[in-house]
């Protein structure tokens, strides 16, 4: 690719960071694919009869052409060469149609990649060439839609052509024709043509107003057909309907070729028309009309109408920067004497006095004030610049009141696109130097409140748009101005694009208020501290939210002139967003800022907050809540590291306030319903961060109230919506974990007997609810608590805990409540710490470890499918993590509390596990095994055939291996089947693995499956003990769909791929008639999956010689007369296939009268037809007929 090239070889720089930069900036050099281009364009004559090789073609020279799209002057020099090659073939009477359309169609690629304005600039318009491209063009049905592309570069160079300096009747010579008849002039057919073509569907309409614009603007063809034309287009703007979409192309191409008249045209030509006109697009209301376009375009063609009106001259009164250098800025502390604004004199003033300007003119300028707040972009694009160009020829004082119209945009009654409409025309105005400095102090502050427009609407906000125009106009601004003229405002304008650019929420605002930051740091050299901000919040810096609002910020904050202004915003603009995640991130900002201003956070920002908190808004009261509990906890923070308490900062008003919280809240109600999903959580937070503020809240009533407010979330956690019932959990364990903490402990040591007793007994009992949800919150409850809380209640709260875990048939559906469990036991065991000969009620000891591992290893088993899919492997996961947690703890206090037996059970769980299906669980039981397996300080003791699993997996497979991808996992599994203790449960997870659904696993797990058969095929004993294991798996989960299923399909694989072609050469060898007979288990069953395997199964065991060749045949004959069709279809054709397969199995003198029987009979007929063929079959392959059993009367 050109692209990578070039970045490897044309962009070179020192230093990696330097170097990216430089490479994206220079992503090409030149035209690199010239010669393929070439050879592409010299094939088209021998590719353009085959509609494959012509797409071929056309696609590969498109995918040349839009590399590019971004840098099209690269192309300059070779715009020749190929537009004459095209032309040429374009030309040449011997091209047939098809490569003169391919031909054009090229062209159009070149033209829309440069751009049809520079290259139609290269097309031949010599006299020559206008009566051959008219007769071209007369060819063409505009109503072809599959060759657009002919039309659209024929009119463009149909509007080169025009430019001939020679009057058009000269072309025309004598009209006269053979038949009598008069021939139509050139003119005329030029016209004809113009018209037609405005009016079509398709972008040729494009190119007939660009035709329009060149050839009516002639001096011979505005003499005589002008007028005329006008009064088509006004004609047809009046009749046509704008509510059809043929009447919509219609004044389209009206419209269109009207606005490029009037800007192309001269002022003297058009100005007598242009009343009219505009009394035309009055009548016709475009304004009102449903269609951006025509909206469009009728803002476009109003401005002009009102360019038109006013004499070209440029206003002498505008404002003029006298160095518009960035070089000549950045230098200007060495000049000597510095550049001052131009200002207008009184002459040049009194000359606009007495220019007379149209009555028309109002009429324009308020229909574009109205384009402003149109709502669509292009139309205020279009207004806002149409606004810039009348203004710069109005005097003084009408563009004063130009300027105010626009300035009355910024009304909170106007809506977002008003505003956005303003924003646009204030950068345009200022842009061209037609906002004075005067008028400064009027616009700036609408421009800052621009930079914090939102509006809230339902769930959501508008308002990004206006923010991004906002920084724009500050952008346009620091281009405009001399650094004096902005002075006054640097401060209020540094500050507000800051906040703009680290604390907005959407990322295309962030990054245009950093640019527009760093326009002025560059410009104007004036921003404070503009050099060192821009290093840390660039354009790639904001585009990160939570480093904007975590680190980014407290870099900005720490210069004193921008602490202040983004805190206040904050507090007044984000605690109170619509969006949550907004509303967070906005009071973690305001801890971490808290140090950077400690005195005015505790006595203005925090009672500020206080009455918002008990208010009447639901997001404004969430936002208060956390801010204050973020704030509280920061200052207890800062008061810690200078030796002060919280106290010392927040007054005894806030005190009570903070106290006062949760009760207004209760009596109010607001905890429950909607408001409930965000109180909870937010009042919750603020337990929390009291409580690890150490406020001096002990023996208060507040605790019960609080410990109310944890215990009732924990119980109703099944009325809260799936979305927010992770947050709200993990906010009340926080809550319950910091309040135990600070206000349940003696001044000691030990926990409040009282206290203890009745939380460890209320989450205990909790364990047994009926409600999962709520067995959910009681587990998590017990896992938070502190370790004084659980010394003398362990052997109960761990007795519970297991309880919880166990799968009952009547609780088989409470997964969550077993995975909660499983991750208390855990924590709980962490918390508690491991004393091998310690009381079971303090400590992990030997009395309760392996009711602990027992509960753990039961989890990692847990196979439980419901609607959702495997829900149980969420309980293994947590099973998994658990298992490595306790036993890394148990391993460094106490490893002789490990059994070998527990070792190796729990190392044989996390193989099969490592070798199922599921990517994501098998990764994380492969990074468990191996991190137990290369724990070395210290060792876990036992690990069976550890010195040949560190053969298989070495130190750096545990960051090599990439379990999540099959094809590395699978060949690493597959070896633990050469170790006897581990052979079984790998063997076990494989065969869910090779019997699986998903490709990729399948095909990997299979393969290394394979591997490994095929390196023990020459070895009777380890494939006799393979085959045993696999035996055994099959006995022991017969009655399990979820391996036996895939058990069989994995053994129709290894039967197909004559895994066991040793035991072909025993007749009746134990291993063939072992699996018959657990085949043979399935034949009632009506599970069409399973009977379709067990058939696969049968067709395999067939190449096994000896009596049970019959047994199995036996088993086939009698599936051709299942009573489902389905089946007995299926068992037709994969016996078809056996016979095919393995010719020894009938006679080869009736072997063709067989495969006819099979293939040819109906199978799904009924029983009595399909038992008679049958029977023949059981002739001819030497089996004894199966007997129809007579059901017994009953008595």
């Amino acid at each position: 690719m050109a692209l990578t090239e070039t970045e490897e070889n044309d962009c070179s720089g020192e230093g990696g960071g330097e170097a990216e930069v430089v490479a994206k900036a220079c992503l090409l050099g030149e035209f690199r694919e010239s010669a393929e281009a070439r050879a592409l364009l010299c094939s088209l004559p021998e590719v353009h009869g085959n509609t494959t090789t012509r797409d071929v073609a056309t696609e590969k020279f498109l995918v040349i052409m839009d590399r590019y799209q971004e840098q099209p002057h690269l192309l300059d020099p070779h715009l020749e060469w190929m537009l004459n090659m095209l032309l040429d073939l374009v030309r040449s009477e011997k091209s047939p149609p098809m490569l003169v359309h391919l031909s054009f169609k090229c062209l159009y690629i070149i033209s829309k990649v440069r751009g049809y304005k520079i290259f139609m600039q290269l097309l031949p318009h010599e006299v020559a060439d206008v009566q051959p491209v008219l007769d071209l063009l007369s060819r063409q049905d505009p109503k072809e839609t599959e060759i657009w592309e002919t039309r659209y570069m024929l009119l463009l160079w149909l509007s080169m052509t025009c430019l001939i300096p020679f009057d058009l009747s000269r072309l025309d010579g004598h009209l006269g024709s053979e038949a009598g008849q008069t021939r139509e002039p050139t003119m005329d057919r030029i016209l004809s043509i113009a018209k037609s073509y405005l009016t079509v569907s398709d972008k040729s309409r494009d190119a007939a107003s660009v035709l329009v614009s060149k050839f009516m603007t002639r001096p011979d063809v505005k003499l005589k057909r002008l007028g005329d034309f006008l009064d088509w287009c006004l004609t047809t703007i009046s009749q046509t309907n704008d509510q059809s979409v043929a009447g919509i192309m219609v004044l389209d191409g009206a419209l269109k070729s009207l606005a490029q008249l009037f800007k192309h045209g001269k002022r003297d030509d058009f100005l007598q028309y242009a009343p009219t006109v505009l009394q035309c697009l009055e009548r016709k209301r475009l304004s009102e009309s449903s269609q951006a376009m025509l909206r469009k375009f009728g803002v476009k063609l109003i401005q002009r109408l009102g360019l038109t009106f006013l004499k070209p001259r440029l206003a002498k009164w505008r404002y003029q920067r006298g160095s518009r250098s960035l070089a000549a800025n950045l230098a200007v502390s060495q000049a000597t004497t510095t550049v001052e604004a131009v200002t207008p004199d009184v002459e040049m003033r009194d000359q606009d006095e007495d220019y007379d300007i149209p009555e028309e003119v109002e009429n324009v300028i308020e229909q574009l004030l109205v384009g402003l707040k149109d709502k669509e972009t292009i139309v205020r694009w279009s207004a806002a610049k149409g606004v810039g160009r009348v203004t710069g020829r109005l005097p003084k004082e009408l563009a004063d009141e130009v300027v105010g119209s626009v300035l009355d945009c910024f009304s909170f009654q106007e809506t977002d696109n008003a505003w956005h409409g303003g924003c646009l025309a204030l950068a345009e105005l200022g842009r061209r130097g037609l906002l004075l400095p005067s008028r400064l102090r009027d616009v700036v502050p609408l421009v800052l409140k621009a930079l914090t427009y939102d509006e809230k609407r339902g769930a959501c906000s508008v308002g990004s748009n206006v923010r991004d125009a906002a920084c724009y106009v500050c952008w346009a601004f620091a281009r405009a101005y001399e650094p004096p003229e902005l002075i006054p405002f640097v401060n209020q304008i540094a500050s507000a694009l800051l906040i703009t650019a680290v604390f907005d929420r959407n990322v295309n605002c962030r990054r245009a208020a950093s640019a527009a930051f760093q326009e002025n740091v560059g410009r104007q050299g004036t921003f404070p501290h503009g050099i060192d901000i821009l290093t840390a919040a660039d354009y790639y810096a904001v585009g990160n939210l939570n480093n904007c609002y975590l680190t980014i910020s407290v870099y900005v904050a720490s210069f004193p002139e921008y602490t202040k202004p983004m805190i206040e915003h904050l507090v007044a603009m984000k605690i109170n967003h619509w969006d949550a995640v907004i509303r967070e991130l906005a009071t973690k900002a305001l801890h971490n800022l808290t140090p950077q201003a400690p005195d005015y956070m505790a006595a203005t920002v925090l009672p500020q907050l206080l009455p918002v908190a008990m208010g009447i808004d639901l997001h404004s009261r969430h936002g208060a809540i956390l801010a204050c509990a973020e704030i509280t906890h920061a200052l207890h923070k800062l008061g810690t590291h200078n030796n002060r308490s919280v106290m010392d900062y927040i007054s005894s008003e806030c005190v009570d306030g903070l106290k006062s919280i949760h009760q207004k809240i209760f009596d109010r109600k607001q905890y429950r319903g909607l408001y409930g999903e965000l109180m909870r959580p937010a009042v919750c937070t603020l337990i929390e961060k009291m409580s690890l503020s150490q406020m001096p809240f002990k023996d208060d009533p507040i605790i019960t109230d609080w410990q109310w407010l944890v215990d009732d979330t924990l119980k109703s956690l099944h009325l809260v919506s799936t979305g927010s019932r992770d947050a709200i959990t993990d906010a009340a364990v926080s809550a319950l974990a910091a309040l135990c903490v600070q206000y349940y402990q003696t001044e000691t040591g030990p926990a409040d007997p009282k206290m203890q007793e009745v939380l460890v007994s209320q989450y205990v009992e909790g364990l047994r609810s009926p409600v999962v949800l709520s067995r959910c919150g009681s587990a998590l409850a017990l896992g938070c608590l502190p370790r004084f809380m659980i010394v003398g209640k362990l052997q109960q709260i761990l007795e519970g805990l297991q309880q919880a875990c166990k799968a009952s048939k009547k609780e088989v559906s409470f997964t969550e409540a077993r995975r909660d469990a499983i991750r208390a036991m855990a924590q709980v065991c962490l918390t508690a710490g491991v004393q091998a000969n310690g009381s079971a009620d303090s400590a992990v000891c030997v009395e309760n470890v392996a009711g602990v591992y027992g509960a753990l290893l039961n989890g990692m088993d847990d196979y439980t499918i419901d609607s959702r899919g495997d829900v149980g492997a969420w309980v293994r996961e947590a099973a998994m993590s658990s298992v490595l947690d306790v036993t890394l703890l148990v391993v460094n206090n106490a490893p002789e509390l490990l059994s070998p037996d527990l070792v190796q059970c729990m190392m044989r769980c996390l193989a099969q596990q490592a070798a199922e299906k599921i990517d994501r669980y098998r990764a994380h039981a492969g990074t468990v095994f191996l991190q137990l397996l290369h724990s070395t300080e210290p060792a876990v003791p036992h690990i069976p055939h550890r010195e040949e699993l560190l053969d298989i997996f070495p130190v750096e497979t545990s960051v090599s291996l990439n379990w999540n991808a099959p094809s590395q996992a699978f060949p690493h599994i597959t070896q633990l089947l050469r170790l006897p203790r581990y052979q079984y449960h790998a063997l076990l997870g494989l065969t869910v693995s090779v019997g699986g659904i998903t490709e990729s696993t399948v095909r990997f797990s299979s393969q290394s499956l394979f591997d490994h058969l095929k390196g023990i095929q020459q070895d009777p004993t380890a494939l006799g003990q393979f085959g045993d294991t696999l035996l055994s798996i099959f006995r022991d989960n017969i009655r399990n769909d979820r391996v036996s299923i895939p058990l069989l399909k994995m053994l129709d694989q290894m039967l197909a791929n004559s895994c066991f072609e040793i035991f072909t050469t025993q007749d009746d060898h134990p291993f063939c008639v072992e699996l018959l007979a657990l085949c043979k288990e399935f034949k009632k069953s009506k599970d069409f999956a399973k009977l379709r395997c067990c058939i696969d199964v049968f067709c395999g065991l067939v190449q096994f010689p000896g009596e049970v060749r019959k047994k199995v045949l036996l088993q086939l004959l009698m599936m051709l007369c299942h009573p489902f069709p389905v089946i007995r279809k299926t068992a037709a054709s994969q016996m078809y296939e056996m016979l095919l397969t393995y010719d020894d199995v009938i006679d080869p003198e009736v072997l063709d009268d067989a495969m006819t029987l099979l293939s040819d009979t109906n199978w799904e007929s009924d029983i009595a037809t399909v038992r008679t063929h049958r029977n023949q079959l059981c002739d001819w392959l030497g089996v004894t007929r199966p007997q129809v059993i007579a059901k017994s009367p009953v008595d």
